[in-house]
């Protein structure tokens, strides 16, 4: 949503009780979530007519709704529009068990078969995201139709998101590099986060926003006053010995 008419179109559009959902909402510009202000507040829209002193604002009411926004990146929030919020809630990582029901019933949808432990290897693959689950159970199924009999069971997900080379803990290609450019270029780390992006050939905001929430979850990485610096997990992980004479602590801060 780009200018202040696109999102006074969407909520004047809307019915009583409907949901508007704005996905990403930390990168809506000033203009745009100014318009937002009076239709949270009053269930209005403010509309200004002509230009200059002649100018004047006019008032369209709204019908009740309900604004839903999600971000990755609260903190990105201006003031004014997160304290209009009447709730504000933190959404964790998915587990395993409950993200083996989402991969069963997106499976049942596409009428794909899945056995249990095959549903449970991808959940455990899936980096606690239901997206990241109902992506991997699609390239699983195209592995199972193609290597096997079409029936995804634990050892055609394991063998399938190996080849994907998602690893047991759900780390893939790009999450290693990352962790051993740290460790084998940088030794462990504190790094920036630019000289990290310059380093992997990745965008700064791509590392924030997709990598680094859940390698930070899992125990992979620290984010320092310093910087960036690998765990212990991180060596382990990867098979990678620790130096003795290296003081871990140290570095963490």
């Amino acid at each position: 949503i780009d200018k202040p008419g696109d999102l006074a179109a969407i909520l004047t559009s809307l019915q009583p009780r409907d949901v508007l959902f704005i996905d990403e909402i930390h990168r809506l510009n000033h203009v745009v979530e100014e318009i937002l202000y009076p239709a949270m507040e009053d269930y209005k829209l403010d509309i200004i007519i002509g230009q200059g002193p002649s100018a004047r604002t006019m008032k369209i009411p709204l019908p009740p709704f309900t604004l839903v926004g999600a971000t990755t990146r609260a903190g990105l929030l201006t003031p004014p529009l997160r304290d209009r919020f009447g709730v504000i809630l933190r959404v964790e990582f998915y587990q395993p068990e409950d993200l083996k029901q989402i991969v069963t019933r997106s499976a049942n949808l596409l009428d794909i078969p899945i056995k249990e432990d095959g549903a449970m290897e991808i959940a455990r693959r899936a980096r606690g995201t239901p997206r990241v689950a109902n992506r991997l159970l699609r390239r699983v199924r195209d592995f199972a139709q193609v290597e096997g009999d079409g029936v995804i069971t634990k050892e055609v997900a394991s063998r399938a998101l190996d080849l994907l080379e998602v690893d047991h803990k759900g780390l893939d290609k790009m999450d290693r590099h990352i962790l051993s450019t740290i460790i084998e270029k940088f030794d462990g780390g504190p790094i920036g986060l630019e000289s990290l992006s310059a380093a992997v050939s990745e965008e700064k905001d791509t590392l924030e926003d997709v990598y680094e929430p859940f390698l930070i979850q899992c125990g992979y990485i620290k984010r320092t006053p310093r910087g960036r610096v690998a765990t212990k997990r991180a060596y382990k992980h990867l098979g990678l010995p620790i130096d003795k004479n290296d003081d871990l602590q140290k570095r963490l801060f």
